[in-house]
């Protein structure tokens, strides 16, 4: 992107527009390529790819040590080639590393999930990014990277302005990809085949074909085109295992505006995107009325409401109704003796809570507090059927209104956090809102760009949060004994909010309530025609999620003591609903298990786990997704 403080280089106004525009097909080009990948898989095997980044991250980091150092860095160890590898032989081994990502992804997770719900196709993608994340920052460290220029970068002149031909060349190649992509799956009798296998599979298999492989060649080749789009495209964007990982929101929405099916409308939908983008920043310049920050996050998100809007999630909702033997959602079991496990939860608790010192006392609190996450997410998720990539927004948003409420009004306990909370359910109404039209993998993919939107501008503004300083959040003070969170009292404080949330949960799933949210997620123009009001019933499922996350947020910021935004970040809320979906993302038990598997929670801290925690929630999730739909705790009942 270029300055916007020198414009006066890029000559009259006409020109800088010009150079802008162009300036964005760098972005627009990084788009695209994931895009064309998302596209690919999508249209083989309906599942929303949201980890394409992440293997893009991966092979361009391969790709980088190659060079630079002369390193192969796999998974499972470091081969030293001696000295720097070339161009020519660098690019092909990464290439090859990319193919086996796809291919292993495809034979190991995703085939065994051919038939299963979006849910499960998109939560064994979320635990494919976290692995890639994690192996990236342990093997490359997690800090960003230059990468010298690839392409040609010098100016060339178009149309009377001066642009960097690197701009020029990435654009080319990405049109020239879509225009292949497009006459091998209109002409050749793979594409054909592959088109053929994406709705009938027996149909393919008995014209000869091998549906499996056929699967397994478009999962190599939509890996490889993320491999080279991300080492092309390194030196424009630079490198970085969080920044790169999160190029799949606005591939998201130049795919979406394809419909999932188009390579061509995805390609200009893409360097549209990052055409805008580069424009937004050179209208800050010149218009003071022009938010400073915000408006190029967003505008992903706002591509892919509109996308969803015009139909695009139709084809979402089409591909995500499973009809194999894997296609139930998880069983959502009527509780049982809740009085009883309820006063055995709270002696065991408290127990923990007086027994244990220093770190692992506060490794428990984290998971009592993490436990409350996770049953926000069965509540909406397990229980209402509804996806949301966000559950730490709610609870960032809790966290940092009370920050305010406590030490800016001055409001009290327990009023500060019960406010916080109700502020979050306010989000969670205007988050839920687009579940009336967009369902399913489609509002996963909506609550993934807000999710990003909130941290970019709201999380990271020093005016509303304090940016990198954070927010201080002063302990609660209960008739004038003040709870330190290190003290017991704290740690008791937040067992007998836990206990009483699963105990009100209980009495809610075993009610009236608890039958429409089931049959809602079951079915719900049955549930409609039941006499059910489907819009209350999920906007009541948003509003209550988003409840249960701010009073985590809130008792979070209570216990750190000092917010950043790092504490809500959008990797935290994919990490919350692994360990929500490992627990049993279904039941209250599951949930009370996820808790123990949260980071810096009790389990990690016990195993000393530490660096490895994203790495053992990501193989984990992968791991339960095919083997027990229903979490470990679902796993007697399946």
């Amino acid at each position: 992107m270029p300055d916007p403080s020198d414009l006066g280089r890029y000559g009259p106004p006409i020109n800088r527009t010009l150079v802008f525009l162009l300036l964005g097909l760098g972005a627009g080009a990084v788009y695209a390529s994931l895009g064309l990948g998302l596209v690919v898989v999508h249209r083989v095997s309906g599942v929303v790819h949201v980890a394409h980044g992440a293997v893009a991250a991966y092979v361009a980091y391969v790709f980088v040590e190659l060079r630079t150092a002369g390193d192969l860095v796999l998974p499972v160890g470091r081969l030293d080639l001696g000295e720097e590898v070339p161009f020519t032989a660098a690019f092909a081994i990464s290439l090859g590393v990319a193919a086996a990502v796809g291919l292993l992804a495809y034979g190991l997770v995703f085939r065994p999930l051919r038939g299963a719900p979006a849910l499960a196709g998109l939560v064994a993608s979320v635990g494919l990014m976290g692995t890639l994340q994690a192996l990236i920052v342990l093997r490359f460290g997690a800090s960003g990277r230059p990468v010298p220029a690839i392409l040609p970068s010098e100016q060339v002149s178009l149309f009377g302005a001066e642009v960097p031909r690197d701009r020029l060349l990435l654009a080319a190649i990405v049109v020239t990809a879509a225009a292949v992509l497009w006459a091998v799956y209109r002409f050749t009798r793979f594409g054909l085949a592959s088109r053929a296998a994406a709705d009938d599979t027996t149909g393919v298999a008995l014209l000869g074909w091998s549906p499996d492989r056929l699967a397994a060649t478009n999962w190599v080749v939509a890996s490889v085109l993320a491999g080279v789009g991300g080492i092309l495209v390194a030196p424009v964007t630079g490198l970085d295992p969080v920044t790169t990982t999160l190029l799949v929101v606005p591939a998201l929405a130049a795919a979406l505006v394809g419909r999932l099916v188009s390579f061509s409308a995805t390609v200009a939908a893409a360097l549209a995107l990052g055409m805008a983008q580069s424009l937004i920043l050179l209208l800050q310049d010149n218009y003071p009325w022009v938010p400073r920050s915000g408006i190029r996050e967003a505008l992903p998100l706002v591509v892919i409401v509109l996308a969803l809007s015009l139909g695009a999630g139709a084809r979402l909702a089409r591909a995500g109704s499973g009809t194999g033997p894997g296609s139930r959602l998880p069983l959502a079991g009527r509780p049982r003796r809740v009085t009883l496990l309820a006063t055995a939860g709270t002696l065991v608790g408290a127990v923990g809570v007086l027994g244990l010192q220093g770190q692992d006392r506060m490794a428990l609190v984290t998971s009592l507090i993490g436990a409350l996450v996770c049953l926000s997410i069965v509540v909406l998720t397990g229980w209402s059927g509804q996806i949301s990539l966000a559950q730490m927004a709610f609870a960032g948003v809790a966290g940092f209104s009370l920050s305010r409420l406590a030490t800016g009004v001055g409001i009290p306990f327990p009023v500060a956090p019960l406010l916080a909370a109700a502020l979050a359910a306010v989000a969670g109404l205007l988050v839920g809102l687009p579940a009336l039209r967009a369902r399913g993998v489609s509002l996963a993919v909506v609550t993934l760009a807000g999710a990003v939107v909130v941290e970019e501008v709201v999380f990271k503004s020093p005016t509303l949060t304090g940016g990198f300083a954070g927010s201080r959040v002063p302990a609660p003070s209960v008739v004038g004994w003040r709870l330190e969170p290190a003290d017991p009292a704290f740690g008791l404080l937040v067992l007998a909010v836990l206990v009483a949330t699963a105990v009100g949960l209980a009495r809610l799933r075993m009610g009236a309530a608890g039958r429409q949210l089931l049959a809602v997620r079951a079915n719900p123009r049955a549930a409609a025609v039941a006499g059910v009001d489907v819009t209350v019933i999920r906007l009541t499922a948003f509003a209550l999620s988003a409840f249960l996350a701010g009073v985590a947020g809130a008792l979070l910021g209570y216990q750190q003591g000092q917010l950043s935004f790092g504490s809500f970040g959008v990797f935290v809320s994919l990490a919350y609903l692994a360990v929500a979906y490992l627990g049993g993302i279904a039941g209250i038990g599951g949930a009370l298990v996820g808790g123990l598997l949260v980071p810096n929670g009790l389990a990690f801290t016990l195993l000393d786990l530490g660096r490895y925690q994203l790495l053992v929630s990501g193989l984990g999730l992968m791991l339960v997704t095919v083997l027990a739909p229903g979490g470990l705790t679902g796993w007697r009942r399946r």
